[in-house]
């Protein structure tokens, strides 16, 4: 698919616009997306892979087409700027806007150069034993047949690794409080509530929930950062690094950058990992024979002992395992541009201003590229089928200079997690159904997926 910049009046009035639904008058397919806000990406892919629609007075295009989602991600990068609802408030409704996630230009490219010494491939190796540390604790802690709710399970888990591996802190006590933010902040950007199409300074119900948790995590964070701020010259972890890291020409973080980093990882770096593991372990337990080879993977290559550095890459199956996961079940389910210029894709014409689509969830399961697309099948990931899928067919962590930074942190934690749970135990999901999403900034199951635990 062809993708160019539009340079001249004249071929901005010959290139038509995408294709789409027409939508109602003012409010265009704003109540199909609070609706339905998952299956109205299959009514957009009708249209083909260049498709516009309207949604609360905004003009957006979906893409479909990997080639077209390449162009935007990694080709033309610099023609597009991120977007999180600025317009409608900001999703984020003001805060961490000074984090990883949300900076723009010259600070991003100077924060993300300072944090990369975080999640190099040898730094990360060294997370290993706290990740089966605390994976550990939490089956210890689980009773023969005792019914849990597998999100908040592993949100509990994530956030314990997160802290006491990249930070070196406890956050045992404190961890509701990171909870409650999170919750809050999925509770607004959720397609179905209202609030996500209103500013933030606004005092609806669910915004003022989100002010008062945020404003917690913030006071638990200005706690952390004063606590460590006298020792960080002689400690390597991520809080530290952040509070003494200088540039090549010694520009160092600003106290809001580095309070805006923490919270960014504190979300960001356990929510995601958390709901993979949940939709995996979900998945395992509706689907046995997987399980059972899972397991056996193992303790074939660990001989029934804690998984090692040195085994991971023997781990095949488990990590064809958490490619599918990632397929079927993409936490960050959609990514947001916006066109800087007026360009043209696939044959289209994308004015300036133009928010851009990239439905993760939806480009993974389509059958073009993906045999029983809906089907939880982790054998499909051989290397002859990773070498014919396109590019930007399979795109979980994002893409070109944005890319997740903690790509490898995550598809670790993923790994040791569900090979040191399914070595200890079944769990064994109370609703065996395909779970439903209702999603927010990430993709969050619908109602809670609980499960009975059976040790082994």
């Amino acid at each position: 698919m062809a993708s160019t910049d539009t340079s001249s009046n004249r071929e901005r009035d010959v290139t038509p616009l995408p294709p789409g639904p027409g939508g109602l008058p003012l409010l265009g397919s704003t109540l199909d997306v609070m609706r339905r806000p998952i299956a109205f990406l299959d009514d957009l892919a009708a249209y083909g892979d260049v498709v516009s629609y309207r949604v609360a007075g905004q003009r957006f295009v979906a893409l479909f087409d990997p080639a077209a989602i390449e162009w935007v991600l990694v080709d033309r990068h610099d023609r597009f700027r991120r977007w999180s609802g600025e317009e409608w408030g900001d999703t984020f409704a003001g805060y961490a806007s000074e984090g990883l996630l949300l900076t723009e230009g010259e600070q991003w490219r100077r924060q993300r150069l300072l944090l990369q010494e975080v999640f190099t491939p040898v730094r990360i190796e060294t997370y290993t034993d706290a990740m089966i540390a605390e994976t550990e604790r939490t089956i210890g802690a689980w009773d023969e047949g005792e019914t849990i709710d597998l999100a908040a399970a592993m949100s509990r888990l994530t956030l314990r690794i997160l802290a006491r591996s990249l930070f070196d802190i406890d956050l045992e006590e404190q961890g509701d409080t990171v909870r409650r933010a999170a919750e809050a902040l999925n509770g607004r950007a959720n397609a179905r509530n209202p609030s996500a199409f209103l500013p933030g300074w606004i005092p609806t119900p669910t915004n003022r929930r989100l002010h008062r948790s945020m404003d917690d995590l913030e006071s638990l964070v200005d706690e952390l950062i004063e606590n460590r701020r006298d020792e960080a010259a002689d400690r390597d972890d991520m809080l530290s690094l952040l509070l003494t890291a200088e540039t090549d020409d010694g520009t160092t973080l600003s106290e809001r950058e580095v309070r805006d980093q923490l919270i960014t990882f504190l979300f960001a770096g356990h929510e995601t990992t958390a709901l993979a593991l949940t939709y995996a372990l979900h998945a395992l337990g509706r689907n046995p024979e997987t399980r059972r080879r899972l397991r056996e993977e193992g303790h074939t290559v660990t001989g029934g002992e804690r998984p090692t550095l040195a085994a991971l890459p023997e781990l095949s199956y488990t990590d064809q395992v958490v490619s599918e996961t990632l397929r079927l079940y993409p936490p960050a389910y959609t990514l947001f541009r916006e066109a800087t210029a007026d360009l043209e894709i696939g044959g289209y014409r994308v004015p300036e201003g133009t928010k851009i689509t990239i439905p993760q969830i939806r480009v993974h399961r389509d059958g073009r590229f993906y045999d029983d697309p809906e089907r939880f099948r982790p054998a499909r990931w051989t290397d002859e089928f990773e070498e014919h899928l396109p590019e930007y067919a399979y795109f979980p962590f994002g893409g070109g200079p944005r890319h997740c930074i903690g790509m490898r942190f995550a598809r670790l934690e993923l790994k040791l997690v569900l090979s040191t749970t399914v070595a200890a135990a079944d769990v064994n999901p109370i609703d065996r159904s395909e779970p439903t999403f209702a999603p927010s900034v990430t993709l969050q199951p619908a109602d809670p997926i609980e499960a009975v635990v059976r040790k082994r």
